[in-house]
């Protein structure tokens, strides 16, 4: 098994982590996804292991098997859950410990309930792009009308202050279009936009990413979710592809569904900013940003990055970004 069959990352790797099951009995596991910290036995199988985990996602109730080829925490359940369009409660305060300091060494037992967009928090979505991509980017902002009621797009761009645009499906003024100019530096361009939102919490995406509208349409309860575990930032994953072929660089995490206060940092591959660190967020499976490259735009990224913040181009992610995706 080279990918976590939970999260899809290529990034298990030995560990000492142990958990403990209900009625005592403590296991010791070999392997741990460094990503979203599924832990596997060294005999895991993976189709076996996914059938084994949506059996036990199809009742009110999440109870582990001690004997499983894989061991989950709470706070990895609650990622995991969310590829099967469900929610996670804990069922006691020891639970809800669990979720605020991963990982834990308690074996996950949680209330599951479906995700409901209806039943959400508000989640404003905010678009970055340059004036060439306007007319592409509002051309698709009618296919988020089911999920949000306020939409800002950001140019790149002498400054102006946000401006309504009509657009079929929302209220008036609900999309808007304002200006600045980047200079090179992305997570103040983001730390604006994030400040543009009218609701508590924002979706950041590229003019070159896209969500699916039924992937959108789970945003309010993922943030009402992250609101009642206390966390700050959700991840989703990002599809890469290059000239059309989807790249080896999955899942390749991106942290923009975040509550309005968070800041981002770092001129280049920025990164929001969390009160308590990592804990304070999770990683959402129900769907993934698609991220359209060319292969002359890959070649030329790193470097210009490099040139805006040296030291932090990731000159090595290019070889990745060009290599097919491969389980």
């Amino acid at each position: 098994m080279r990918r976590c069959f939970v999260c899809g990352a290529p990034m298990l790797q030995p560990t000492d982590r142990h958990l403990i099951y209900p009625g005592g009995r403590r296991r010791a596991f070999p392997l741990a996804c460094a990503s979203c910290g599924l832990l596997l036995a060294a005999d895991a199988e993976r189709q076996g292991c996914r059938a084994d985990l949506a059996e036990r996602l199809s009742g009110p109730i999440f109870l582990p098997d001690p004997e499983g080829g894989y061991g989950l925490d709470l706070y990895t359940l609650r990622s995991a859950a969310t590829g099967f369009g469900l929610g996670v409660r804990a069922l006691d305060d020891e639970g809800r410990t669990d979720l605020r300091h991963p990982h834990s060494d308690r074996a996950a037992r949680a209330n599951l309930y479906a995700l409901d967009g209806a039943a959400g928090v508000p989640v404003s979505l905010g678009l970055l792009c340059r004036p060439p991509e306007l007319d592409a980017v509002l051309a698709n902002v009618a296919s988020h009308a089911g999920w949000t009621d306020d939409v800002v797009i950001l140019l790149d761009a002498p400054a102006h202050p946000p401006r309504a645009v009509p657009k079929a499906g929302f209220p008036p003024s609900a999309v808007r279009v304002g200006a600045r100019p980047m200079d090179g530096d992305f997570s103040t361009q983001r730390n604006v936009l994030q400040d543009l939102a009218r609701n508590p919490w924002m979706l950041q995406l590229d003019a070159d990413e896209s969500l699916t509208a039924d992937s959108g349409q789970l945003l309010p309860a993922l943030a009402a979710m992250a609101e009642a575990d206390d966390v700050l930032s959700v991840g989703l994953a990002r599809r890469n592809r290059v000239d059309g072929i989807l790249s080896d660089v999955y899942p390749d995490v991106q942290y923009r569904l975040n509550r309005k206060s968070v800041r981002y940092a770092g001129r280049v591959h920025e990164r929001p900013v969390l009160d308590g660190g990592w804990p304070r967020s999770f990683i959402a499976l129900h769907g993934a940003i698609e991220h359209r490259l060319s292969r002359a735009h890959v070649l030329a990224r790193s470097r210009r990055y490099e040139s805006l913040d040296p030291g932090r181009g990731r000159p090595e992610e290019e070889a990745a970004l060009l290599q097919p995706y491969r389980e």
